[in-house]
């Protein structure tokens, strides 16, 4: 797996608004999320996925997001308090060291890890933090791009989320994408 970050600039290219005819957050996103959830964006970047998040949790529900370059949370901050959603939000730099999730534990409803995976350093490190944030019957979607990500790849993936307390439920279809849902068990 690659471990390369995903440049900054593509992260605006990522926020885009036309990404939402391939990809439509609320669409991906609604079957799973709903108001009052303690949810958990993994490599928010600059929000594409977060600020649906927080729309979607209401203002009883809390939105976790997590990145690893400071560039992409303050832009993410920023959009937050534009859309007015930043006080259902909760958005941190992590290190390639900690996630910045352990006061989580037990605690998420539902978390997203999107494009996420193939560039993180350790992804045995990464899904035991996960697992411990993740409460029981909580839900993970896994979705890697299908460019960046073999089929082999992300089966080893889903094998390294089951050894950490993680099962398969379905592959929901996202276009250009390899995706599993999975329940902590």
């Amino acid at each position: 797996m690659a471990k390369d970050l995903c440049p900054v600039w593509v992260g605006y290219l990522l926020a885009s608004p036309l990404r939402k005819l391939i990809q439509n957050p609320d669409t991906m996103l609604d079957p799973y999320i709903k108001q009052g959830m303690q949810v958990l964006d993994l490599g928010c970047a600059m929000g594409f996925f977060s600020l649906a998040m927080a729309r979607m949790v209401g203002q009883g529900g809390r939105v976790y997001c997590v990145d690893l370059q400071e560039k992409m949370v303050q832009v993410l901050k920023k959009r937050a308090q534009k859309k007015q959603l930043i006080d259902r939000m909760d958005i941190r730099q992590c290190s390639p060291e900690s996630l910045n999730i352990e006061d989580l534990q037990g605690r998420i409803d539902f978390a997203l890890a999107s494009a996420v995976v193939h560039e993180v350093p350790d992804p045995a490190s990464f899904f035991h933090h996960v697992s411990q944030a993740v409460k029981i019957q909580g839900k993970l979607l896994l979705v890697e791009p299908k460019g960046h990500v073999t089929t082999t790849e992300f089966d080893e993936t889903i094998s390294l989320a089951r050894d950490h307390g993680f099962k398969l439920l379905e592959t929901p279809k996202i276009s250009m994408s390899r995706t599993a849902l999975l329940e902590k068990i």
